[in-house]
């Protein structure tokens, strides 16, 4: 098996057990989420993706981001802290840098 791919099933299996364990997620519930979390990251990579998530305040929010070189600003060096539990992405209504909470993913369109 190649590198690429372990650490693609090593970066599902940890954010599976985070969600069982921050979020109280069955382990099947937990799989399914961070299994269509990988792959709208990696769908975000090649062109615009429709998503939706759960907002902090219960609302469902319906999202179009990217993670494509060319079509998002060019960044500064100043970065932040990483935090696991959140995805970010660039959201091409808005124009600006968005994020949500990966255990609230809820379909990819």
């Amino acid at each position: 098996m190649s590198t690429k791919i372990k650490n693609q099933l090593k970066e599902v299996m940890l954010m599976a057990w985070t969600f069982v364990k921050r979020n109280g997620f069955s382990m099947s519930e937990a799989m399914k989420c961070a299994w269509a979390n990988m792959k709208l990251k990696s769908a975000m990579k090649q062109r615009i993706v429709k998503f939706y998530f759960k907002k902090v305040d219960g609302s469902i929010r319906e999202a179009y981001g990217t993670l494509k070189e060319n079509l998002i600003p060019a960044t500064s060096g100043e970065s932040r802290k990483k935090n696991d539990t959140v995805a970010i992405y660039f959201d091409t209504e808005k124009q600006s840098w968005r994020s949500f909470k990966k255990a609230n993913l809820l379909n990819i369109a």
